[in-house]
């Protein structure tokens, strides 16, 4: 970590709009890696929504957007496998016919990464200066693990933080049922996938999930607060940027 860098931090829609702090952890966390943080005001979304319902055209407008607003910086870093993901594996999809843009797509996908990943692969992060008392078990989104393939990244980072225990859940390959758009096209099927997850972190004995997808932590949280679950959940960078103490999710709404 000899050199500090530019990245650009793709905030990601729900952190803007659901968990800001979230992206200060990891704007904390970059930092304190030796980075030089950016969030461009142009960012917008991804595109991810529009390119998983078919909507390729709206896909490309807002793909456009985000590599022209990104494309100046050493590395592009989201707190987020699935947006991670999306500008990773898939720009380079949504432009396969179109020469121009798919020069400019492959070149950004190749320095995108998610942030856990970034810290531990690029800027050779070992260990975090965080505290968290109580034992937590960590859920592997399909986007982090099946796209990005993040796995060890995040557990060898949660393993560093004073006073966490590091619980595994049982079946660690099974999506929560979220999906973006599946949860809305398919609710009944979603509630199944997901308490069937939920039952997998309970038989964990953590008492805290903890992941680096705020989609599916949303949508495990509120499924367990309707149905009575004393599970606190988390994203991953607050608890490696030491602010575990905030509310935990949907915590600030009761």
């Amino acid at each position: 970590m000899s050199t500090r860098i530019r990245v650009g931090l793709f905030v990601t829609c729900l952190v803007d709009l659901v968990r800001p702090q979230v992206g200060f952890a990891a704007v904390k966390l970059l930092e304190q890696a030796g980075c030089d943080v950016e969030i461009p005001n142009a960012q917008t979304c991804c595109g991810q929504p529009a390119w998983n319902a078919g909507a390729d055209k709206h896909a490309a407008a807002i793909a456009r957007n985000v590599i022209a607003a990104f494309e100046g910086f050493d590395y592009v870093v989201a707190p987020s496998g699935s947006c991670a993901g999306m500008i990773k594996r898939h720009y380079p999809e949504v432009f396969e016919k179109d020469p121009v843009w798919l020069v400019r797509a492959r070149a950004l996908a190749a320095k995108t990464h998610e942030l856990t990943s970034f810290l531990v692969k690029v800027r050779g992060v070992e260990a975090v200066k965080a505290t968290f008392e109580g034992s937590v078990c960590y859920h592997d989104s399909c986007s982090s693990r099946r796209e990005m393939g993040v796995v060890a990244e995040p557990r060898s980072l949660l393993a560093t933080v004073d006073g966490l225990t590091l619980k595994e859940i049982g079946d660690k390959e099974t999506c929560c049922g979220f999906g973006g758009l599946f949860s809305v096209k398919y609710p009944e099927i979603s509630e199944r996938i997901a308490d069937t997850k939920i039952a997998d972190v309970l038989a964990s004995g953590a008492a805290t999930l903890t992941g680096a997808d705020l989609g599916c932590l949303l949508h495990l949280a509120g499924r367990m607060q309707r149905d009575g679950k004393d599970i606190a959940v988390r994203h991953v960078a607050e608890i490696l940027a030491g602010m575990g103490d905030e509310p935990a999710l949907g915590e600030a709404q009761k």
